[in-house]
């Protein structure tokens, strides 16, 4: 057996910021060498941020990220980090011909080990991702190795994210090549339960592999997408070695014991068709020596925490990655524009939450009275500008009536948070749920209105747990509840008419949110949700509200996705579209 201190550093990227990721690589790689690391790594792209999108379109964005790679080999080797093997994620591109029809130099999702001032190996992405969020396809060309570095008398092979999630390509060429380390770099986004999925694919790509298998994942937020960590190393049989925490930056380091590598380094075209790319740093095993004590498992969240801590991250990578300086929220007293507000003290500080009630002749006496308790809560600024003299003189000049009156108190009020983050230059957060934006029940250009909708993929029955969930923990830790508990447990109301509920338009949020998850989130049909229990009229309504919004949705701001279907790049349907499922 041969030793190998790995360090897998899970850490936040941003996109297009190539000098600050380098520095950041520089840093970590810096704190894993003063460790006694032999490996260092990091996420897939970190150089580059992850996802690029159209940018990887770009040859002057390829050819900069090639360039930042050239550049960090030789920064590390300067500062003393030569001999030590670091591997990054950044894009490329290919060298070859004609594939798939793309022409030489076609971008790749590509990862480096850098050794020695230079790029000692490089490989694409193999298997590439085209579902949900992801459009690979679109921008890259596959990988066709299976890359193998022989690091301190071990063999390791690389992978690349859905390398991983994919059945065939490296994970068996891995057992064929006899590799004693499987090492594979991510930039998984986050969804709910997805961290128990991900650990029994580890489990199950690690006995297929026959190896130990490292999976580093990113942490941190891009536009709606979450990274959650959750870095995972396993044995060969499975079982976990050490687990990461969520949604934190930071470096695993872990000793590991691995086979010695074969004196004849493995070649040829192994599963998949995938050539053996085989380059040897250090061929010798190192002298035996004492092991750090191993990390163990970090203690998992539960659900609810986790949903919470995804939705904080969303929003405070948005705010600060887009140099931001604070964030404004309209404040009615109900429980969606608290809960947003939550969300924003905890992610920017509730020093740099603005939050403006503005009442009109239909607000509740308890409405104002539980924003200022919130304010009193959670300590951010709070102004009140009453919107009456705005709609008195709208409502003289139109003399509008029935839907266009309550929508012009809504109107009122997005326009006057827009004003006031011009004047400041704090962002607008949109407070709206995914129950109320897959019915249409917003206005457009009213509560539509922001730069952000931190729960804009939160169901409502979801929204009231995370507020009971926040203020528990809260408690639990001998701190101020901040969210008021009227603003929980009052019927959820638009105030814009005398009297009205949420129910006056829509059913029942547990019902609703049932049958939205079947025809929203699993593209169930009419006559399926019917038969899973649910009242035919009550689907019919329910399904036309959802075809007939999609218009607005189109027009509604980016949120973090914390569902397998959010609203966006998830869901894809047409606005013009005549089809209606039916009974």
């Amino acid at each position: 057996m041969a030793q190998l201190r790995l360090a897998l550093n899970q850490i936040d990227s941003c996109v297009g910021d190539l000098a600050g990721n380098a520095e950041a690589i520089v840093h970590r790689t810096r704190y894993a060498a003063e460790r006694g690391a032999h490996l260092v790594a990091f996420p897939e792209m970190a150089l580059t941020g992850y996802p690029v999108e159209d940018l990887a379109l770009r040859s002057s964005f390829v050819e900069a990220s090639r360039a930042a790679l050239a550049g960090l080999a030789g920064r590390l080797a300067a500062e003393g980090f030569g001999e030590l093997p670091v591997l990054v994620g950044y894009l490329d591109r290919s060298e070859g011909g004609t594939r798939l029809g793309q022409p030489a130099g076609a971008p790749r999702n590509a990862a480096a080990v850098l050794h020695r001032g230079a790029v000692a190996l490089s490989f694409a992405k193999h298997h590439l991702p085209n579902y949900g969020v992801f459009d690979e396809f679109r921008y890259f060309v596959p990988g066709d190795t299976l890359p193998v570095v022989r690091v301190r008398g071990v063999d390791v092979a690389l992978a690349i994210c859905e390398d991983l999630w994919q059945e065939g390509g490296r994970v068996p060429a891995t057992r064929s090549a006899g590799a004693g380390l499987l090492l594979s770099v991510n930039a998984s986004p986050y969804e709910r339960e997805k961290d128990d999925t991900r650990l029994e694919l580890v489990r199950t790509r690690a006995r297929q592999a026959g190896c130990t298998t490292a999976y580093l994942a990113m942490t941190g937020g891009q536009d709606e997408l979450v990274f959650d960590g959750d870095t995972i190393v396993v044995d060969r049989d499975g079982e976990v070695l050490t687990r990461a925490p969520q949604f934190e930056e930071t470096c695993v380091l872990i000793d590991l014991d691995l086979p010695a590598a074969p004196a004849e380094p493995p070649s040829g075209i192994v599963d998949d068709g995938l050539r053996v790319d085989h380059v040897t740093l250090s061929a010798d095993p190192l002298p035996a020596y004492e092991p750090e004590p191993r990390p163990g498992p970090a203690p998992r969240l539960s659900d609810d925490e986790e949903v919470y801590k995804a939705l904080v991250t969303g929003l405070r990578a948005y705010v600060a990655k887009n140099g931001f300086r604070g964030v404004l929220i309209g404040l009615s007293g109900g429980i969606d524009s608290a809960l947003v507000a939550a969300l924003a003290c905890d992610a920017v500080g509730a020093e740099n939450v603005h939050g403006v009630a503005m009442p009109s002749r239909y607000s509740s006496e308890h409405s104002l009275g539980d924003a200022e308790e919130l304010a009193r809560r959670t300590g951010l600024r709070l102004r009140t500008v009453p919107i009456a003299p705005m709609f008195d003189a709208y409502m003289g000049a139109l003399g509008l009536t029935g839907l266009a009156e309550e929508n012009l108190q809504s109107r009122l009020r997005g326009t006057m948070l827009m004003a006031l983050s011009n004047q400041e230059g704090h962002i607008v957060l949109a407070p709206g749920n995914k129950s109320e934006l897959a019915c249409g029940y917003s206005t457009l250009y009213g509560d539509s209105v922001g730069a952000y909708g931190p729960i804009k993929d939160v169901y409502k029955t979801l929204v009231f747990r995370l507020a009971r969930w926040r203020n528990a923990d809260a408690a639990g830790r001998g701190e101020t509840p901040p969210i008021p508990e009227n603003s929980i447990t009052k019927p959820p109301s638009a105030e814009l008419r005398p009297g009205q509920v949420d129910t006056d338009s829509l059913p029942d949020y547990e019902v609703l949110d049932r049958i939205l998850e079947l025809y929203v989130d699993r593209d169930r049909g009419h006559a399926e949700i019917i038969a899973a229990g649910f009242d035919p009229e009550l689907v019919t309504r329910v399904l036309r509200l959802v075809d007939t919004a999609e218009y607005k949705r189109r027009q509604y701001p980016p949120g973090t996705k914390i569902s397998a279907k959010g609203f966006g790049k998830d869901r894809r349907l047409p606005i013009t579209n005549r089809w209606r499922e039916k009974g």
